[in-house]
């Protein structure tokens, strides 16, 4: 079976470091979203410095050195989609980036969970493949195993409820059918998204620390699909304040340090 192929081996024929070029003195806190929208709203709230750029056959990515309440962070927009994401995360550790905080939309298979709610993940199912590259094979791998409590006490002091439970990461947005919603939640996911099993197993394999939340979007679990907030324009402002949370997390763990 090829997903029963790991290579533990470090060094592949291609490496990160052969392609960038290592950034000393690179932020301690790395902090990331998908949306577009949100990213550009967000970094335009800034004086931002650029100070790297990842690249990739769809273009440049500029990674910029921003300033929250006197702290140094890397902020950088990730792309959706496994394989893509995970490479250019790659690239960025390679640069130096040590500890990403990553957020971003997701699909609800529980529809008790409100629309921009909080989700946080504890395991994640691995139904993709690029994981199957950085980890043994298994159905399912740790998430947030770091960090977790140090967030929690962010959302209370920003008050924001949360929910925690497994999340279903698949490759095929437009292959999440009826049957498989079904066989997802009997596993115990809550959500589904498309790169939080990918993402733990390339930094568990390279050593670096890693921390992904989830804002609630479509629905699932529902007779028909109900789109809510998935549109990137929809309840902007509730977004950008989600995305400081990941700014507050990466304050605790820099005076924790």
């Amino acid at each position: 079976m090829l997903l029963e192929e790991f290579d533990p081996g470090l060094t592949a024929i291609i490496n990160p470091d052969m392609v960038t070029h290592r950034i000393e003195d690179f932020p301690e806190v790395t902090v990331s979203c998908f949306s577009k929208k949100l990213f550009d709203s967000v970094l335009a709230l800034f004086d931002a410095k650029k100070i790297a750029e990842l690249h990739s056959a769809v273009g440049l990515n500029p990674v910029y050195e921003v300033r929250y309440k006197e702290r140094r962070f890397a902020f950088f927009q990730s792309y959706v989609g496994e394989p893509l994401c995970v490479a250019l995360y790659e690239d960025l550790m390679a640069i130096g980036s040590k500890r990403l905080i990553l957020l971003g939309n997701c699909g609800v298979l529980d529809k008790s969970i409100e629309d921009c709610g909080i989700i946080v993940p504890t395991m994640a199912i691995r139904d993709e493949g690029t994981s199957y590259h950085y980890a043994e094979p298994g159905d399912t791998i740790p998430v947030n195993k770091k960090y977790r409590e140090e967030f929690f006490e962010v959302l209370k002091e920003c008050g924001y409820p949360y929910v925690e439970g497994m999340t279903w990461t698949t490759d095929a947005c437009y292959r999440e059918t009826r049957e498989k919603v079904l066989r997802r939640k009997q596993q115990g996911a809550i959500c589904v998204e498309m790169e939080c099993a990918g993402m733990q197993a390339v930094c568990d394999f390279r050593g670096t620390e890693f921390f992904q939340f989830f804002y609630a979007g479509d629905n699932l679990d529902h007779s028909s699909w109900e789109p809510r907030s998935i549109s990137g324009e929809t309840r902007l402002d509730d977004k950008m304040k989600i995305l400081f949370l990941a700014f507050e997390l990466g304050l605790k763990i820099m005076r924790n340090e």
